[in-house]
This record gives C-alpha cells, structure tokens and sequence, in this order.
C-alpha cells in the first residue's frame, strides 16, 4: 500500500501545497496539473507511480490548496506561476526530474526547462500543448481575441467559461462513456472556482495564455537539441488540444513515443489505468 503525503511549504510568503509519495531517493516524477483543477486531478495516478519513483505534485498560486491572493497581491502570469514553482523545487532540494505536463502545466514545465534545460530529464505531456498545431480554434479563438484586444467585452466573453456547464465539459467531451468520469471532479474544482476573486484571477491567465505561444520556438529547439525522452500521450478527442499537438513533438523529438487513446482533456478520469501503465513501461525503458 503506498502512502500518499499532503503538505504544505512557504515559497517566498506563499503557501504551495502538494502531495508526494514514493522513496525520497527514487528519481522524482513532477506532475503539474492544468486548468481549472489542482493536484487533485493526480489523486490516483501518484499511488500508481510511486512503488519506483518520487512523485511530487504541487496546486499552482491560485489552485487547490495553495495560497490565492488577489489579482492586486499577486501577478497571475505564466511566467510568474513557473517562477513559484521553481522556488518549490529549490525549496525541496530537486533538481532533477521528469515533468508530466497538461493544459497549464505544459507552459510552466516548459518554463523550467528554458531556465535550466539540465534539469528536466523526460518529458510526459498529456494534453500539454507545445505547438500551434495543438490548438483546436473553435475553443481558442476567443482567448486569442481577449489578449489582442484586452477590453472589456472581450474579457467578458470568457466568464461562461468559468461556469458549471463548461467546467464539466472539459471533463466529459471526447469520452466514449461519460458516465466513467467521477463527478465529484468537476464539483471539486467548481467549489474552488466559486471563492472570491476567482473570477478575477482565472481571467487574468486567459488573458496571458498568448504568451505561451512565443515560447514555442525555444521549446521545440530545447527538444531538438536536448534529446530529452518525450512521451505524448493524448485524449485523441480533446477539443482544447487536438491530437495534431500530440503528433508534432516527432518533429523535434524523432524518438518521441506517441499514444492516442480514446479520450478527451482530462485522460486520467477516464482511462488511469492505461495511463498509468503507458508512462510505467515507458520510463522503465529510457
């Protein structure tokens, strides 16, 4: 039986909690979790992970169970996210491991990987964009517009995605049999949502997602020149990240493992147990 801690440390006057469990000496898996969830969304993959691996999984500033001060105490940027996360690892005294990355995830790994290209050794993106290929337009074209345009209007036209229809959309479309997705997911991330200022703070990192996009280019030469091992491992249905996000990491990573499984954005409510043993097989064998 693998045990599951949940802690909490101060990373310069905020609070980052995470979950972690597996031998403290073991090479360290980091999961680092998308929107609008937190830590939670591994709660089953950590046990799955840990008979081999230290598997450590923070909430982002603003997620879960880490501190989330106001738009006005704190910079909700990308950039800013990744800053915090780096001071976490140091923290704990990390330096190297292996990034799973999705949705949000994918741009605060990648800005690891630029600050300190050494210390990432494998790459797992599940649904963790990296190319323009990846972003399906339909879904995207409005958080394209708010940054652009940065109005009013436009930032108010991404507030439906903060509610109860879309929340549960992100966990169900592309599933074959929804009915495979526990509910108390999106109710978890729902209750999150609805704390003050929320509304605020997410807005804010739709509006700065734009700024993922000019990372891009140094990712995809880290990739290349790096020879970090990737694993892909996609929702083939997810209309967020389309599989074609998936298929590109061949370009810069020849060696990259690619897997699309019949799914949507949150693979791992539907289909853990293959997750789970894709990245098992695949680490045992870099």
């Amino acid at each position: 039986m693998v045990t599951v801690h949940h802690h909490t440390v101060s990373v310069d006057g905020l609070d980052v909690f995470y979950r972690e469990a597996g031998p403290a000496d073991a090479p360290v898996l980091l999961l680092l979790h998308g929107y609008p969830t937190s830590s939670h969304m591994f709660r089953h993959l950590i046990p799955a992970l840990a008979d081999r691996y230290r598997v450590i999984a923070p909430d982002h500033i603003g997620f879960g169970r880490s501190s989330a001060p106001s738009v006005g105490e704190f910079e909700y940027t990308f950039e800013a996210l990744a800053r915090v996360t780096a001071r976490f690892l140091s923290t704990l005294g990390v330096t190297q491991y292996t990034i799973y990355v999705q949705d949000y995830g994918a741009p605060i790994g990648w800005r690891l990987a630029l600050a300190d290209p050494a210390a990432v050794v494998g790459v797992i993106s599940q649904n963790g964009n990296a190319y323009e290929e990846g972003f399906v337009p339909s879904f995207w074209n409005p958080i394209w517009a708010d940054a652009a345009e940065r109005t009013a209007e436009t930032r108010d036209a991404l507030r439906p995605a903060l509610g109860r229809e879309a929340v549960e959309w992100q966990y169900t479309h592309g599933v074959p049999d929804p009915t495979t997705v526990d509910p108390d997911a999106w109710e978890h991330d729902l209750a999150l949502l609805a704390r003050p200022g929320q509304d605020d703070v997410q807005l804010a990192l739709f509006r700065d997602y734009a700024t993922n996009r000019d990372l891009y280019p140094a990712v995809q030469a880290w990739l290349r020149t790096s020879h970090v091992p990737v694993l892909a491992i996609w929702g083939r249905s997810d209309e967020i990240f389309d599989a074609a996000g998936a298929r590109a990491f061949t370009r810069d990573a020849p060696n990259a493992r690619v897997e699309l499984i019949d799914g949507g954005h949150f693979l791992l409510e539907s289909d853990l147990d293959r997750v789970a043993a894709t990245i098992k097989s695949w680490l045992g064998n870099e």
